[in-house]
């Protein structure tokens, strides 16, 4: 834009004596002046809804000012810092761009990769504490067993059912009793009797449950997460 700049001193023409010929205001130079006059006003902005090229400069107004002043970018980014103060996390669930770049101001770094946030609880030791961690999304205790054991008590002398497996030999002869499964025979026989005793058992019972892995996770969606440092 360009300022009008008066080319002609017309004041200085009263004071020339009567007969001076410096003393007439010319038509070229009335012509000179209004098309200065023209070209300073066709290079300025309408007061009205203006359409400003280039890169036109404003004042920084103070932050935290509400008014209808221009808000330059200097303003924008003084009020964004103050908004994302360091130690602030700004997330973003579709751009992975760094903050920095994004809004020009702070160092920004990855935060809380495979974890969710939680507020601080002073009055509990797993929450107590900014930047603690813990928990797993894995059970611990899901899929077990049990186990048992005993003592049984008889009266009377009795006799055990044993059910024994041998091999069978070459050409050999199956003793009765004998059933065949393939190369190998199995018979049942009873112990011999005994007097009143005790019988002892133990194991183990097979495994009941299902897996524990990723059994711990809360419902939750996926951001991109930055914490700013400096």
């Amino acid at each position: 834009m360009s300022d009008y700049t008066k080319s002609t001193d017309f004041a200085s023409k009263d004071s020339l004596p009567s007969g001076n010929a410096a003393k007439i205001v010319k038509g070229t130079e009335i012509d000179t002046e209004f098309n200065n006059i023209a070209t300073a006003i066709s290079t300025k902005a309408d007061l009205a809804s203006p359409s400003l090229t280039g890169s036109p400069t404003a004042p920084t107004q103070s932050s935290g000012d509400s008014s209808t002043k221009l808000a330059t970018t200097a303003f924008v980014q003084a009020a964004l810092s103050v908004l994302y103060p360091v130690g602030s996390i700004y997330t973003n669930a579709s751009v992975s761009t760094n903050p920095a770049t994004l809004f020009g101001f702070g160092t920004w770094e990855a935060f809380g990769a495979g974890r969710v946030m939680v507020g601080l609880n002073a009055s509990d030791t797993a929450f107590d504490t900014l930047g603690e961690t813990g928990g797993s999304k894995d059970a611990t205790v899901v899929s077990h067993t049990h186990s048992f054991s005993g003592t049984t008590s008889t009266i009377g002398n009795h006799v055990h059912p044993q059910l024994t497996y041998n091999a069978l030999s070459s050409g050999g002869t199956k003793p009765v009793g004998y059933a065949n499964t393939g190369t190998t025979a199995s018979y049942l026989y009873d112990t011999g009797e005994a007097g009143s005793h005790n019988h002892t058992f133990s194991g183990t019972t097979g495994s009941s449950g299902s897996s524990g892995t990723n059994a711990n996770l809360q419902p939750y969606i996926v951001v991109y997460m930055w914490k700013r440092t400096a």
